[in-house]
């Protein structure tokens, strides 16, 4: 069985080979998150995702200055209330505490949501200029690389890297470190 299913993928990457024969292979990597760091707009991101975590961050404390504000009146005058106050209460700290978290997690899908909603276009951006940079080029695939457990690419000669060109089509001169490509 094995030996049939090998025989078979052999058949398959020489049939593939001779077809690609005709058509020279061509492949690059680029890391786009390196591409996108060098961007203008990176910084203008940064800032507004800085800025969207600070508000966020300060509602957060609000809310919690909030709590413990009641909870030491009720720590503090608990002994002295009747079983009616005393559970109102109780129900008003649990109802904080459950805002507290509730809060929590929508402000984490929030920031994660005004980063997709702020990078988009970016990476669009990105995905345009490495579909020029290809074209212009000749390449037959562009490879990721450079997220490390994430990388689609495993191994690839450093000449291969088309981020300077990528970067030089969105209209940015590359470091002088990595102008080698």
């Amino acid at each position: 069985m094995k030996t049939k299913v090998l025989s078979l993928l052999v058949a398959i990457m020489a049939s593939a080979f001779t077809l690609s024969a005709q058509d020279a292979l061509k492949i690059g990597y680029t890391n786009a998150d390196y591409v996108l760091s060098l961007l203008p707009e990176a910084k203008q991101i940064d800032a507004d995702l800085k800025a969207y975590e600070k508000q966020l961050q300060n509602s957060l404390q609000a809310k919690y200055n909030d709590y413990q504000t009641k909870m030491a009146e009720y720590q503090e005058n608990a002994a002295t209330w009747d079983d009616l106050i005393r559970t109102n209460k109780e129900e008003e700290l649990t109802s904080l505490q459950q805002n507290i978290q509730k809060f929590t997690q929508d402000a984490e899908q929030s920031m994660a949501n005004k980063r997709n909603q702020l990078l988009k276009p970016v990476y669009e951006k990105i995905g345009t200029a490495i579909e020029n940079v290809a074209k212009e080029n000749n390449y037959t695939h562009i490879f990721s690389a450079g997220a490390p457990g994430f990388d689609v690419l495993l191994y690839a000669r450093e000449q291969d890297d088309v981020s300077n060109l990528i970067l030089k089509k969105l209209g940015i001169t590359p470091p002088a470190a990595a102008a080698g490509n």
